[in-house]
C-alpha cells in the first residue's frame, strides 16, 4: 500500500482560495482579518485575551527559555515560515503567551452555543476515547507537539502514576510550558527537539499521543513522524491523535470566505485534508486504526503497534 499523495488539482474553491492567498497582500489581509476574529470571539466569550497577554508578559521569559532551549536544534524548513497569523509562526514571545486563550477563542463555535466550554469538552472527549479504546494503562508518555502543555497537563492528570514527556519545535511554547508545571509541581520532563526525530530511546513509551499537531504539517513530515511514533513505543504501544476531520460536514460546507481565512493562517491544511491517515498508519507499522468522530468537526484515532 501507498499513501495517498497530495492532491495535484485541489477542488475549484481551493483553488480560487490558494490564487487569493498567493497575493501577498491579499494574504497579509486575509491573516490579519483571522487574527482580529480570534480575538474579538475570545474577548465576547468572556475570555480576557488582552489582559491575559499582559499578566503574562510581566514574566522573566528569558529565563524560562534557557531551561528548556536546545540551542543546536536545526529547524525543518517548513517550520519556518509564516502561520495561525504570525510572521514567525511558533517562534516569538507573542503566539506562546496568546496560544491559550487562542484554544479557547478557536474551539468556541464547535458546539452551538458551547462558548468558553468548546475547549475543555473537545479534550475531554478525546480523553473519553482514550479510556475506552487503549486496554491497558500507559506508564511512559509523549505528547508530541505538546505546545504551552495544554494537552500533556491532562494526559498526566488521567494518568497520575506515569511519567510524562512533553516534546515541541518551539523553545517559546515549551517555556510556558515548563513555568506552568512548576506552578502545577509537576515533574513532566519537556524535550525541545522535532517529533518525526525526537533523538529518545526506542520502545521507551507506552503511549504517542499527537493533539491537534497533524493538521500544521506537510504530509512528509507526518508520515515521517508515524515513523518515529513507531519507533519510540514499546510493543502493544499506542499512537493516539485528535485533529480537524476532513470529512466533517462543517468542512464541506464552511463558507468560502471563512476557509479563506483558515487557510490563510494554515498553510499545509490542503495536504493535511488530503493525507490517507489509515494507510499511512499501516505503513509504518500499526494495525488498522480506529477513527472515531468526537466533535462535529474533529476526529480522534487510535493505532496499535502491529504486533
Amino acid at each position: 500500500m501507498t499513501a495517498t499523495p497530495f492532491p495535484s488539482k485541489p477542488s475549484l474553491a481551493s483553488r480560487v482560495i490558494n490564487g487569493i492567498l498567493s497575493v501577498k497582500p491579499l494574504a497579509k489581509l486575509a491573516k490579519y482579518q483571522a487574527r482580529n476574529m480570534i480575538i474579538n470571539r475570545a474577548e465576547k466569550i468572556g475570555v480576557p485575551w488582552r489582559d491575559n497577554v499582559r499578566q503574562l508578559s510581566n514574566h522573566n521569559w528569558e529565563e524560562e527559555l534557557e531551561k528548556v532551549q536546545n540551542p543546536n536544534l536545526v529547524y525543518p524548513d517548513y517550520y519556518v515560515c509564516s502561520f495561525h497569523g504570525y510572521e514567525t509562526g511558533n517562534l516569538s514571545w507573542e503566539s506562546a503567551l496568546e496560544v491559550e486563550s487562542a484554544a479557547y477563542a478557536v474551539h468556541a463555535s464547535i458546539w452551538p452555543g458551547a462558548g468558553v466550554n468548546g475547549d475543555p469538552r473537545l479534550r475531554h472527549n478525546y480523553h473519553e476515547i482514550l479510556k475506552q479504546q487503549l486496554s491497558s494503562t500507559p506508564q511512559r508518555i509523549l505528547d508530541m507537539g505538546c505546545s504551552v502543555g495544554m494537552s500533556t497537563f491532562p494526559l498526566q492528570a488521567m494518568y497520575p502514576d506515569a511519567k510524562v514527556t512533553g516534546l515541541d519545535l518551539s523553545a517559546y511554547h515549551l517555556a510556558v510550558a515548563h513555568y506552568r508545571s512548576q506552578e502545577r509541581n509537576l515533574a513532566i520532563d519537556w524535550v525541545h527537539g522535532a517529533a518525526e526525530a525526537t533523538n529518545l530511546p526506542e520502545t521507551s513509551f507506552d503511549l504517542v499521543s499527537a493533539f491537534l499537531l497533524y493538521h500544521e504539517l506537510p504530509q512528509t513530515a507526518a508520515i515521517a513522524i508515524f515513523k518515529e511514533a513507531r519507533r519510540l513505543l514499546k510493543p502493544g504501544g499506542y499512537f493516539t491523535m485528535m485533529d480537524m476531520n476532513p470529512r466533517a460536514e462543517a468542512y464541506q460546507k464552511m463558507p468560502p470566505y471563512i476557509l479563506t481565512l483558515l487557510k490563510s493562517t494554515e498553510p499545509y491544511l490542503d495536504q493535511y485534508f488530503a493525507l490517507d491517515i489509515e494507510t499511512a498508519l499501516q505503513e509504518a507499522g500499526f494495525n488498522p486504526p480506529k477513527i472515531t468522530p468526537i466533535s462535529p468537526r474533529h476526529r480522534a484515532i487510535v493505532a496499535r503497534v502491529s504486533q
